[in-house]
């Protein structure tokens, strides 16, 4: 498989993310949907949410793996939401589900997500959050620099 259509690539993030954030994650959904990705999220709020949106809005499919057993409890903005009832454990889940992760801003949970990807072999993107020693994925400073990388990295 060359370039990102068909690929699936997990967008983690806090989900009390900051404004500007969201507004990354966003566009970074939008972003890959245009790439013929499908979008993967912890199917929460904050950067999971707002990359579901970017999606949805460009016409994509994201898809949220919940920790709990309520799909109720996942943002309306991802086309499926998968309740897990694994709680963080549903990080796992969701890293080696991906061909690659993006890790917008930081909380602990992204740290997870971001070590996972680093034991796995994922190739990793990380846009701000966490100072981390090398090597600890490509360090984008936004989104469309994001996909550049994912292409450098997958395509």
């Amino acid at each position: 498989m060359t370039g990102l259509a068909g690929r699936q690539v997990a967008v983690s993030g806090p989900g009390d993310a900051t404004p500007e954030e969201c507004a990354t994650a966003r566009e970074l959904g939008r972003l890959l949907a245009r790439e013929g990705v499908v979008v993967l999220t912890g199917g929460l709020g904050g950067v999971m949410a707002a990359a579901a949106e970017g999606a949805r809005e460009a016409g994509g499919l994201a898809v949220g793996l919940l920790p709990g057993t309520d799909r109720a409890a996942g943002s309306p903005a991802h086309g499926v939401l998968i309740a897990t009832g694994l709680g963080e454990l549903r990080n796992g889940v969701l890293v080696r589900a991906a061909d690659a992760v993006v890790a917008v801003g930081g909380s602990w949970g992204t740290l997870s997500e971001v070590a996972l990807a680093l034991r796995t072999g994922r190739p990793l993107v990380r846009i701000g959050g966490w100072t981390l020693p090398e090597p600890a994925g490509v360090d984008a400073p936004d989104a469309r620099a994001a996909i550049s990388a994912l292409y450098d990295l997958l395509g």
